[in-house]
């Protein structure tokens, strides 16, 4: 399962008015830290169907949302639950960091 593509069009319809929590990753292709942490999320989508919406947002061809959610540096994550941020993630970090806080969300 890929992770779904958020863009600045559809975010407000796909990220901030979903019903189940969302994750999404801030990156860029140019961003080694970015490809580092691709699998990871990849295999989030596909563990996580159904419970939580998992996508990407390419931030060089997407700054309005990147601007609004404050994404300074990449990789950034955030976990949106009912169109709010509930946590974030800032850099290349384990799975199990992600897995955790999707946790958190979900219970």
């Amino acid at each position: 399962m890929k992770p779904f593509t958020f863009t600045d069009d559809n975010f407000a319809s796909e990220a901030l008015k979903s019903d189940i929590p969302v994750l999404v990753d801030f990156w860029a292709a140019w961003c080694g830290p970015c490809r580092m942490i691709a699998p990871i999320v990849e295999e989030l989508a596909a563990e996580y169907q159904g419970k939580v919406k998992v996508g990407k947002l390419d931030v060089d061809s997407n700054q309005q949302t990147a601007i609004k959610y404050g994404v300074r540096s990449i990789p950034t994550v955030l976990i949106l639950k009912n169109g709010a941020v509930a946590d974030t993630i800032i850099g290349a970090v384990q799975k199990h960091t992600f897995v955790e806080k999707l946790q958190k969300v979900l219970n």
